[in-house]
């Protein structure tokens, strides 16, 4: 069966990972090399409060992984990822492979958090949570419209 690249990002718990994250880490990564799995890159990529607790929680650190297997494997390691304290969460892509070298660069990239970090506004009205709220930018000025004749009254059938 063929190969494909995946995209794995976990919620880990930081109150079991902040001790040891190293040991976490790689117990993760076993989870991986158990089901026979190529890693591809493997980093943290933030650590952030939640927008709700998470089985108590109120932050989680996101951790991403790129690896490579068949099809099969993807359900018995997400099924090991449910089995796992330190994971709260998890979401497992298909990367296309138009995409593979393009996301794998991005992810081996060191720089790439610093980038991130860089591009978001901090003027954004939605905050961390996004949506909600009305939008408060000034408007521009409408051009007035021409008034209407009023529509004539139908007259309603009794019965």
């Amino acid at each position: 069966m063929a190969n494909h690249v995946y995209e794995c990002l976990l919620m880990l718990d930081t109150s079991k990972v902040s001790a040891d994250q190293a040991a976490a880490i790689s117990q993760i990564e076993g989870i991986f090399t158990k089901h026979h799995c190529e890693l591809l890159a493997s980093r943290p990529w933030d650590e952030r409060r939640l927008a709700y607790p998470v089985t108590g929680q109120k932050k989680a650190l996101y951790y991403l992984i790129y690896f490579k297997t068949g099809a099969e494997n993807v359900v018995a390691i997400e099924r090991d990822f449910k089995l796992n304290e330190v994971i709260m969460r998890h979401l497992t892509l298909r990367i296309h492979e138009k995409l593979e070298e393009t996301m794998l660069s991005l992810a081996r990239d060191p720089h790439a958090l610093a980038l991130q970090a860089v591009v978001e506004d901090p003027n954004d009205e939605f905050g961390d949570f996004g949506g909600g709220g009305r939008d408060r930018r000034p408007r521009e000025p409408r051009e007035p419209r021409e008034p209407r004749e009023p529509r004539p009254l139908e007259p309603v059938a009794k019965d």
